[in-house]
């Protein structure tokens, strides 16, 4: 069975499947739909969760395992699999294949995938997926659809403005659904329900004195370190989630490696450009990122999010905050010094 975002509410007040497949690259669909899915497990009964993160060195004997053991705390459970590079290899592959030929029977269990491309969908082991799990397809918003977005998103929080000041809020937030989501979460902390006047929502959104994920972007993209060491002080201070800016960071940064992939392969920067999202103004600050950072950098900087992503669920030990100023200085810094002295 094949869900939209939109659909998987409806269908988890129905009912919670034995397993469920979620892929995509829009990581505030991913992080809602992990949510409403946990959610369901636990209304119900479900306490358990086991959360494994299939690396390159992911031994994955411990999926027949988790299968094959009996749950030790509850009558049912919640595995999640996460694989970030969406390349479970030969080994996962026929471990995700024997997984969904014994599904067992005390367990749900949630696969999340980035988007997959076509040879990776017609796999042996994707089809397996397909066949026997619910999977939902995390779509981006195009941005001619993002003002109607925004305004639904209002509308759940007894809000609502006129079209022009959706059109501007959707031009702010370029595409990202995280920080059109934060924006979102903001308006309906300063204002009560009801209408909205466009110069308070102008003023609100346009307000610099406070730190936010975008003027971060901006410092990382530049190469100002000071800045960026700065806004990051900012946001910890101002007590926003780490996970949640890491998805930030995510989105942007998986935008600059698919054009730096095109680029080194001699393709076209401005189709580039637009299939990762990246518009307007944004480009020149990419393009000055890219003449710096070599694709190398921004691989290990990927990899380098999922383990942090792990610190963020307690999966593993270390400081979210500490190794997102590494991760960020590391990025803001890197070319500048060669840059300095030629």
């Amino acid at each position: 069975m094949r869900l939209s975002f939109e659909q998987l509410a409806a269908h988890l007040e129905k009912e919670l499947r034995p397993l469920y497949v979620l892929t995509g690259d829009e990581p505030l669909s991913m992080m809602e739909s992990v949510d409403a899915l946990r959610l369901k497990a636990r209304a119900q009964g479900i306490d358990e969760r086991l959360s494994f993160t299939a690396e390159r060195t992911f031994n994955w004997q411990q999926l027949a395992t988790s299968g094959q053991s009996m749950s030790l705390f509850a009558s049912r459970r919640l595995l999640e699999v996460h694989i970030p590079s969406g390349k479970p290899g030969n080994d996962g592959g026929r471990a995700l294949q024997e997984y969904c030929a014994r599904l067992p029977s005390d367990t749900v269990t949630l696969v999340t995938l980035p988007k997959l491309d076509s040879l990776a969908q017609k796999s042996a082991w994707f089809t397996a997926l397909e066949k026997t799990a619910v999977v939902i397809s995390l779509q981006t918003v195009e941005i001619g659809q993002l003002p109607q977005w925004i305004g639904k998103r209002l509308a759940t929080q007894g809000q609502k403005t006129d079209a022009t000041t959706l059109e501007f809020l959707a031009n702010q937030v370029e595409g990202n659904l995280l920080a059109a989501h934060q924006e979102i979460q903001k308006l309906g902390l300063l204002f009560p329900p009801g209408m909205l006047a466009a110069e308070a929502v102008r003023e609100a959104v346009l307000n610099v004195s406070r730190y936010d994920v975008f003027q971060l972007g901006d410092a990382l993209l530049a190469g100002d370190v000071a800045r960026t060491a700065k806004i990051l002080q900012g946001l910890e201070a101002e007590g926003v989630q780490p996970l949640a800016l890491l998805g930030v960071l995510a989105w942007l940064l998986r935008g600059v490696t698919r054009v730096k992939w095109a680029d080194t392969r001699g393709e076209n920067i401005a189709t580039a450009m637009q299939q990762a999202k990246i518009w307007g103004d944004r480009q020149t600050q990419v393009k000055r990122m890219l003449a710096r950072v070599s694709l190398r950098q921004l691989q290990a900087a990927m990899l380098k999010m999922a383990e942090i992503d792990k610190i963020c669920k307690g999966v593993a030990t270390g400081r979210p905050w500490l190794e997102i100023s590494r991760l960020c200085t590391g990025l803001a810094r890197a070319g500048t010094r060669k840059r300095a002295t030629a």
